[in-house]
């Protein structure tokens, strides 16, 4: 019998057209077993097959075939809803390149928003909403000295006074911004702003390594990339922070601008090669979700030109810090003071989903003197930050944050070990809600301290 046609798709159910379109292949490579859901914190928190990276994928694919409108309440919301933990891929027995296809999406529904898409019924988006996406992802975080002006008037707000007022006021809860600004982090006093700097290593030199400052980190976690610039000095190590670099595109690849991230590639791969890429040893990155998205500018700039081989060659030397670390046969361990701690580990998702880096971080804590390691439960499920997700998906941010918090607070631990700005933050501000005196802290920032004999 003769297969029976498909009838064309309506004007409305045109599927995902042009560039950044999910391409069908990756989404046909899910096979709907469900070995994700219980991966999945949107599905644990829901139950719902749709909140799932399974029933995710049916919606794509049923966009991508036209059986469903790219203007669907259900799709949006659910590509919004999905915090891109990529738990999923980490337990996926077929190679599901769900980030890839997620990304892809939000690109899609993005692009149709922007330009108030007549045949995908999408309406364009409000001028105040577009206004703010241009300043934040065309302006603020593609220009370092804006983010650093910027940065400083946050911290003038912080120091002077005035947020202590606006919060006692109440201005803030009147204008629905509260929970926002309880969110901004604490700005350094001094930044990260890179200008060639080199620090040589202590003692023998033994290697050459370059550190990522990137945007959020380079500021208001500068003391961080004070720490990690010292614990690898003391493994022989001469830094080099390159002229020229900036964020990673972090943002703008997972909020659905592609080519946003694109560019910023394209810069820090330039500043990089400036700096002679291949001298370097490595390309130190302290940040979970940064190094995530610097190892996929291989995928990012796929078919573009001479930028494709010139990211594959970046992407080489990119290493997590503690990827990098724990891989030195010559580990400095004999300069660890002991640091008498109780410490827990929140495992970022982008470090071990995405970058599968587990064991590691781990094996640096373990190699502090009497630093008691205690692990929590769920120590892999999503925080709840996700990049600017408990901004936009506040009561979902809440939840997953309170059930991090409290099976951390179950260990008995004092110090919370983390290595991603986004999670420091989502668990500073929910200890703060619930009152707790318990530290948040970076692997490296622990490592430090061992080495300093601050214990």
């Amino acid at each position: 019998m003769a297969a029976t046609s498909a009838p064309p798709a309506s004007p409305d159910l045109r599927g995902f057209t042009g560039k950044d379109s999910p391409e069908p292949a990756l989404i046909n490579t899910c096979v709907h077993c469900g070995l994700c859901l219980s991966s999945c914190p949107t599905y644990r928190e829901t139950g719902l097959e749709m909140a799932s990276p399974r029933g995710r994928i049916y919606l794509m694919k049923a966009v991508s075939e036209g059986q469903m409108p790219l203007a669907s309440q259900t799709f949006q919301e659910q590509m919004s809803l999905c915090l891109n933990c990529r738990a999923c891929e980490a337990v996926c027995p077929s190679g599901v390149q769900y980030g890839a296809i997620l990304e892809a999406s939000r690109a899609q529904i993005q692009h149709a928003k922007e330009s108030g898409n007549v045949q995908s019924a999408i309406p364009q988006q409000p001028a105040a909403v577009r206004g703010l996406r241009w300043f934040v992802f065309g302006q603020l975080f593609k220009n370092m000295a804006l983010f650093r002006g910027f940065s400083g008037l946050l911290r003038i707000y912080q120091r002077s006074g005035l947020q202590w007022l606006t919060r006692k006021l109440g201005i803030l809860k009147l204008m629905g911004m509260a929970e926002m600004e309880q969110m901004t982090p604490v700005f350094s006093d001094r930044f990260v702003k890179p200008e060639g700097q080199v620090f040589p290593a202590i003692g023998e030199k033994r290697r050459t390594v370059a550190l990522l400052p990137g945007c959020i980190m380079s500021t208001a976690f500068a003391p961080v990339h004070e720490a990690t610039i010292r614990v690898l000095r003391r493994n022989g190590c001469e830094v080099h922070i390159p002229a020229g670099q900036g964020c990673c595109g972090a943002l703008h690849t997972h909020g659905g601008d592609l080519d946003g991230g694109r560019e910023l590639a394209r810069t820090n791969i330039g500043a990089y090669e400036a700096a002679g890429l291949d001298r370097f040893d490595a390309i130190i990155v302290n940040a979970a979700g940064c190094g995530s998205t610097l190892k996929e500018y291989g995928h990012l700039l796929h078919g573009e030109g001479t930028w494709e081989p010139r990211a594959q060659a970046f992407v080489r030397k990119v290493k997590d810090v503690h990827e990098f670390l724990a891989a030195l046969p010559d580990f400095n361990t004999a300069d660890l003071q002991p640091l008498p701690q109780t410490v827990t580990f929140q495992e970022p998702c982008h470090l071990a989903h995405a970058q599968r880096i587990t064991a590691q971080p781990r094996k640096l804590l373990q190699a502090i003197p009497q630093l008691k390691l205690i692990e929590m439960a769920e120590s892999a499920l999503c925080c709840g930050s996700a990049g600017v997700y408990n901004i936009t998906q506040p009561e979902m941010a809440t939840d997953l944050g309170r059930r991090k918090i409290d099976n951390a607070l179950a260990t008995g631990a004092r110090i919370i070990a983390t290595a991603n700005p986004g999670c420091a933050l989502q668990l500073v501000g929910e200890l703060r809600k619930q009152g707790r005196d318990v530290q948040v802290k970076y692997i490296v920032e622990l490592l430090d301290a061992a080495y300093e004999g601050k214990g």
